[in-house]
């Protein structure tokens, strides 16, 4: 490895704010005065590789800019999801949860960007760090919202019909991002992944609709009290996926937040002992999310962890060359699964 990618490997996922400031800051004056804007306000880098800013206005935007090749392709498909669950008339007044599309300027390669309303609300993440009492009633909002999606857009079918999709392509995506994963233990590891979901979902029928991808608080914005008030984030959101993914994922890292550890470390939990925590269950019960067996619960728990994994590295290749990112959330759950194999 050469001194270039080992350092990679040991730096923070999102670059220093006070490095990155100036030129952060330059960009979104350039793509605000490209957009005959005023002064952006709040500049900041996203895991995703994207610059995001507001504009004031009526309503007041937000903008965000590609970095990289990949986020380009991220905000493509962001936009084409938004445009079709807007003009799906089967969702009805839910919609009213989406960003409303300004402007998706693309093509360019300096000053592409999308323009979207900035919903009212604050993050939920945000909200429960200054008021994690209200954990239970946003958890319930949540999932109610996501659960309305699903009923509207989802349709019964076997899971096994959908495994190429749901495993295989994420299970190579982990090969291609991840160095670990194409050799040795860790390419074994990626095996035993891929036959234990394969067994384990084998004659289960789940819920196929419209699902988010990447439902977490951080992506929920509420009102003071919990109640939600828009949906955002929806460049991996997928017609045909697995919709109780979302409350899976919801739940996990709402967990994530509250007891500030790894993601997969918390996968691993689930895989080691056999049975999600009594907490999660119960919110994925009243969500009608809960599978009714303990094997379904984990099966579960891994493929949403697969999706998780694979989303984050296929938007920014940060991750898979971070090596702490790598071992905290991907060799811990994988390290789990081959030591117990599917019967």
């Amino acid at each position: 490895m050469t001194l270039t990618g080992a350092l990679r490997g040991v730096l923070p996922l999102r670059p220093a704010g006070l490095l990155t400031r100036p030129a952060d800051t330059r960009t979104a004056l350039a793509l605000a005065d490209s957009l005959g804007a005023g002064h952006p306000r709040g500049a900041r880098r996203t895991f995703s590789d994207l610059l995001v800013f507001e504009l004031d206005g009526d309503p007041p935007a937000l903008v965000k800019h590609p970095r990289s090749a990949r986020a380009v392709d991220s905000l493509t498909d962001e936009c084409a999801t938004v445009r079709r669950l807007a003009a799906d008339e089967r969702l009805g007044d839910w919609r009213r949860l989406l960003p409303t599309l300004e402007l998706c300027r693309l093509e360019g390669p300096r000053l592409s960007l999308v323009v979207e309303s900035r919903l009212p609300g604050v993050p939920a993440d945000t909200l429960l760090r200054r008021s994690p009492h209200l954990g239970r009633a946003v958890a319930l909002s949540a999932l109610a919202e996501i659960r309305r999606l699903h009923r509207a857009t989802g349709r019964g079918a076997r899971a096994a019909d959908w495994a190429g999709d749901w495993v295989d392509t994420r299970v190579a995506v982990l090969a291609d991002e991840i160095p670990w994963c194409r050799r040795g233990p860790g390419a074994a590891a990626l095996g035993a992944l891929r036959e234990r979901l394969a067994h384990d979902l084998a004659g289960r029928r789940l819920l196929v609709g419209w699902t988010h991808g990447d439902f977490h608080p951080g992506n929920v914005l509420t009102d003071g009290a919990g109640a939600v008030r828009g949906l955002i984030d929806w460049a991996g959101a997928d017609p045909d996926g697995p919709c109780v993914l979302d409350c899976h994922t919801f739940v996990l890292t709402l967990r994530h937040q509250r007891e500030r550890r790894q993601f997969g470390h918390l996968v691993a939990d689930v895989v080691r002992a056999g049975t999600l925590p009594p907490g999660d269950r119960l919110l994925l019960f009243e969500a009608g999310a809960l599978g009714a067996d303990p094997r379904g619960q984990v099966a579960l728990t891994l493929l949403t962890w697969l999706w998780h994994v694979a989303g984050n590295a296929r938007k920014s290749a940060r991750y898979g060359r971070s090596h702490r990112w790598v071992a905290d959330n991907v060799v811990s759950v994988l390290g789990e699964v081959a030591a117990r194999p599917a019967p």
